[in-house]
């Protein structure tokens, strides 16, 4: 079993406990972001370190800024004096990575469309559905197509035998059918499946092979058909009747995609609160808060560009609105924290002073 079907069977039990397929992928996001709190606190306890060491760490750049190899070293003793690791804000995010891709590919994955890719959430009627989608109508006969159509086969298919008929599972239904031939919405299209698809046989019984009856989904449409495919030598093919489809747009994944937008700009509020109080060079502050107008509208851009199901931009708003509030609960913790060893500092420093004035 693959991570990715792993996650979708996770996100079946999830779903079944909260009521809907929706619920599922939130409750999915709020696992995740959980789990990693620690990393969340690890990275912002890491920028306000950074934050308070600032004033000393430019003291120590403009004092050997002709001397670049000092500088390294002294800022290394620093860093070492101060048990500070300026890479430990990144590694959360590096962790977050894969866990973002792997949840992304499982939701865009044709499974998890065959299984929930109908399912409505509130004001989203279909969670697979992209802002623009073609439309098909299942088990007519006719498969609905455009000219870049791709498919895929369920997972098992139900081979015959010359003396019995088994069901056998197929390796890679995501890769496993494929097109003979141009693709001519309105016109047949001949398929073809490589009889080394079907797992469990055994090799004797390749040569038995008739027929096999395959599920085949049509994976921009979402239309299923079953089609029986004839045994040709080495592969199986079949032809089905095609019909084009037409191109229809769907307002309430655009209202997904401005939402967000609108958590993606809550959320760096929320991380640049983080630096109050702080000194930032104003050429620092300016460059920051171009990329935080910048982001999220090329973000939203590039969703408007690139087909992305709701059920991933539910996923991504939900992250960031958990996000908001972890980093709102953490930040006041740290603030805490932070004042308190300021304090303590402070207080060292003053006696250190005072041993030093004794002496003289």
């Amino acid at each position: 079993m693959d991570f990715v079907t792993l996650t979708i069977k996770i996100l079946k039990v999830l779903s079944d406990i909260a009521g809907s397929y929706g619920l599922g992928i939130i409750l999915l996001t709020v696992i995740v972001r959980m789990a990693m709190w620690p990393l969340s606190v690890s990275q912002q306890r890491s920028m306000k370190q950074m934050q308070a060491l600032q004033p000393r760490m430019k003291a120590i750049q403009e004092r050997y800024k002709n001397d670049p190899q000092t500088m390294q070293r002294k800022m290394m003793e620093f860093y070492k004096e101060h048990n500070f690791n300026p890479m430990s804000g990144c590694f959360p995010l590096l962790i977050q990575m894969p866990i973002f891709i792997l949840l992304y590919s499982s939701l865009m994955s044709p499974q998890f469309i065959q299984m929930a890719g109908n399912a409505p959430f509130l004001f989203i009627n279909s969670l697979d559905e992209t802002l623009r989608t073609n439309a098909g109508v299942s088990k007519d006969g006719v498969m609905g197509v455009s000219t870049n159509a791709k498919f895929m086969t369920g997972k098992t298919a139900t081979v015959y035998l010359k003396d019995e008929t088994l069901t056998v599972k197929i390796d890679k239904p995501n890769n496993a059918v494929g097109v003979q031939g141009a693709l001519v919405p309105g016109e047949p299209v001949e398929l073809k499946v490589n009889v080394d698809n079907l797992k469990d046989l055994k090799f004797s019984q390749f040569d038995q092979i008739k027929k096999a009856d395959i599920e085949v989904t049509n994976v921009m449409t979402k239309e299923s058909e079953l089609v029986t495919f004839e045994r040709k030598g080495y592969l199986l093919v079949a032809t089905v009747p095609t019909k084009p489809v037409k191109s229809s747009f769907h307002f309430d994944v655009l209202a997904l995609i401005a939402l967000f937008g609108l958590t993606m700009v809550f959320t760096q509020k929320a991380m640049m609160a983080m630096n109050k109080g702080q000194e930032i060079d104003p050429s620092q502050a300016a460059m920051q808060k171009s990329m935080n107008m910048f982001m999220p509208i090329m973000l939203c851009g590039t969703f408007v560009l690139i087909p992305i199901p709701a059920g991933v931009l539910l996923y991504l708003i939900s992250s960031n609105i958990v996000q908001i509030i972890q980093t709102v609960l953490i930040n006041k913790k740290l603030e805490i924290e932070f004042a308190h060893k300021k304090e303590k500092v402070s207080d060292e420093e003053v006696e250190n002073a005072k041993k030093i004035e004794e002496k003289k």
